[in-house]
């Protein structure tokens, strides 16, 4: 694994259900950088990210992560993982969520609060989960991923459902917690927020179809802006 790297995917193949639903990927993600992927649905991002993250069975390929091979015990306090599900307890308020999954990650109990603000959930402190809007609920849970100090954040579509405000202050808050230092890996099937982006892993049908900067795609594809730029790579492999 190379000093500059946080993450190193080699030669991935995934089967699920009888299907092939990652091929062959190849992909590197520098330390202290936010790289997005992105695709449409059902292209392979959330299996990719699981992979990262350790807890989906591969078929072959190999995935180093912070220096050690994924779901290795070492990186359980090192990673941050917010799905596109959120895996909180719905009869317990936001707080009360938080203070038990800091008490799992033994991390600060101050914590709670500067999570709640990092994401705007200042308002919702003592609500229960199970009231919660969908947008806040996806909050709550990226809320649960930055408690600690996690050196990489795999996030699963952490705006969907949001507002354009709230999207620009969260993302925001990616790139500051970047120039701290941590590796984020954002998901999103929404191409105008590749833009946002320090680099981009652009997915299709369970392959890679590129991993560069922003910059360098839109030269490489000739295009005005990212979605041209996607739009050229898929003729490109379907003409190929």
């Amino acid at each position: 694994m190379t000093s500059s790297a946080a993450v190193e995917v080699n030669g991935l193949r995934v089967h699920r259900g009888g299907r092939l639903v990652l091929r062959d990927v190849s992909c590197t993600l520098p330390q202290g950088v936010v790289t997005g992927l992105l695709g449409p649905s059902g292209c392979g991002k959330t299996t990719l990210m699981r992979a990262v993250v350790g807890v989906q069975i591969v078929s072959a390929g190999s995935v180093a992560v912070l220096g050690s091979p994924a779901g290795s015990p070492g990186l359980r306090n090192r990673i941050g993982y917010a799905t596109q599900n959120p895996a909180v307890y719905a009869d317990l308020t936001v707080a009360e969520n938080l203070r038990y999954f800091c008490s799992v990650l033994r991390a600060s109990r101050s914590d709670v609060q500067r999570v709640i603000d990092e994401v705007g959930l200042g308002g919702h402190a003592d609500q229960l989960v199970s009231s919660l809007s969908g947008g806040e609920l996806s909050r709550t849970s990226l809320a649960v991923a930055l408690l600690g100090k996690p050196e990489l954040l795999v996030l699963d579509e952490p705006t969907v459902g949001l507002d354009p405000l709230l999207r620009d202050e969260l993302w925001t808050l990616f790139r500051t917690l970047a120039s701290r230092g941590v590796t984020l890996l954002v998901s999103s099937h929404v191409m105008d927020e590749a833009a946002r982006c320090e680099r981009l892993l652009l997915m299709r049908d369970g392959s890679l179809l590129a991993d560069d900067t922003p910059g360098a795609l839109l030269v490489q594809t000739s295009t005005g802006d990212l979605e041209q730029a996607f739009l050229s790579l898929v003729r490109a492999k379907e003409a190929a």
